[in-house]
């Protein structure tokens, strides 16, 4: 007898755009309040391209107050329809493992495909890739997805509970990917790697991304509203992305 296929959860970790708290590393050539623009455009772009993956549950674990965040009411109508819940006190690492572990909790049997709001070049297609691998027969315990400064982007598990393996790994280091990936192979997971992509933590990369063509309408209007339009090179003062 065939087995059922499981469910399958977009998990998006993500702190609420609140001027001074979101996206600080904008911060200088980005005030405060653009800096938060900016990450407020990336989470909505994020999180449609998450609504548009077709059977899959949307969930997001949250920090910060939605209430003064930036765009707050666009916000609150997009997550409307997706189950939200804090975030555990604590280092990202153990807020990693406990977000997935709520998903276990309230989806039992599903595999997770957590991702952040830093990625707003991310598109459905990537991510229903991504949960068809982990809901294959056979297919990998995990999926990890490297970012380009040596983190990841995203961290997909069959077994949600599986996250405690990387709570203590650190993290927003050069070789933190490389820590993740050791971390579940050493526990006898199969990985298998996605697409590399660049994280958006400095300006640089916020115009490197928008000038791709492949991130959002939202963010790359914010880009341009906000650090000058990388497709004409007037850019605050730095240079063109390459």
């Amino acid at each position: 007898m065939s087995q059922p296929v499981p469910g399958a959860v977009l998990l998006v970790l993500a702190k609420a755009p609140v001027a001074g708290r979101a996206k600080t590393r904008l911060c200088p050539p980005a005030t405060a309040r653009g800096a938060a623009r900016i990450a407020a455009a990336a989470l909505l772009d994020t999180l449609d391209a998450v609504l548009a993956v077709p059977d899959a549950v949307a969930m997001i674990a949250l920090t910060g107050e939605l209430a003064d965040a930036e765009r707050a009411a666009e916000l609150a109508d997009t997550l409307a329809g997706v189950t939200r819940f804090d975030q555990c006190a604590g280092g990202l690492g153990t807020r990693i493992a406990h977000a997935h572990v709520q998903v276990a909790a309230r989806a039992p049997g599903s595999v997770v495909l957590q991702i952040g709001m830093d990625t707003p070049q991310l598109d459905p297609a990537t991510m229903t890739e991504a949960l068809a691998a982990l809901r294959a027969p056979g297919g990998p315990d995990a999926v990890l997805g490297p970012a380009s400064d040596g983190g990841w982007w995203a961290l997909g598990l069959r077994d949600p509970n599986a996250s405690a393996l990387i709570a203590d790994v650190p993290t927003s280091r050069a070789d933190t990917g490389e820590r993740t990936l050791a971390a579940l192979r050493a526990a006898g997971l199969t990985v298998q790697p996605l697409v590399e992509m660049l994280d958006v933590d400095t300006a640089r990369d916020a115009l490197e991304v928008a000038s791709s063509g492949r991130a959002g309408r939202r963010f790359t209007a914010e880009v341009a509203a906000v650090l000058g339009d990388p497709a004409s090179g007037r850019t605050l003062g730095m240079e063109r992305p390459r």
